[in-house]
C-alpha cells in the first residue's frame, strides 16, 4: 500500500489550498482516512479524518470552518481543502489510511490508529 499526498507549496497568507491523497497497491477503500501536519519543532498533530462509510468528517477544532475533508473515490483517497491559510498552517501535511476495523470517532483523532502513511507534502504559507 502506497500512500501519496500531493497539492502542497507556497501560498500567501489569506489564500488556499487542496492537498491531495490517493492510494495504490489497494483491492478495497480503507474504512478511514486522514490528514496530519509536523510544523518545524513540534510534534505532529491531527488535521481532519473521514470515516469512508458515512462519509462522516473529523476536524480538529482549531480548523474547523478553514479546512475541509472530502472523498476521492477514483483514487480511493481524499482531498483536504485548506482555506484563509495563516502562517501558522506551514507544515508538512501527512496522509494517513486505517487498514481495517470500525474505530469509535475518538480514534480517528489519534496517529497511533493509522496503518499507513504517506510521505508528507510541504505547505509554506508567507505573511
Amino acid at each position: 500500500v502506497q500512500l501519496q499526498a500531493s497539492g502542497g507549496g507556497l501560498v500567501q497568507a489569506g489564500g488556499s489550498l487542496r492537498l491531495s491523497c490517493s492510494a495504490s497497491g489497494l483491492t478495497f477503500s480503507r474504512p478511514g482516512m486522514g490528514w496530519f501536519r509536523q510544523a518545524p519543532g513540534k510534534e505532529r498533530e491531527f488535521v481532519a479524518a473521514m470515516r469512508k462509510s458515512t462519509s462522516s468528517p473529523y476536524y480538529a477544532d482549531s480548523l474547523k470552518g478553514r479546512f475541509t475533508i472530502s472523498r476521492d473515490d477514483a483514487n480511493n483517497g481524499v482531498y483536504l481543502q485548506m482555506n484563509s491559510l495563516r502562517p501558522e498552517d506551514t507544515a508538512i501535511y501527512y496522509c494517513a489510511a486505517i487498514a481495517v476495523g470500525n474505530p469509535i470517532s475518538s480514534m480517528y483523532f489519534r496517529p497511533s490508529t493509522y496503518t499507513d502513511w504517506g510521505q508528507g507534502t510541504l505547505v509554506t504559507v508567507s505573511s
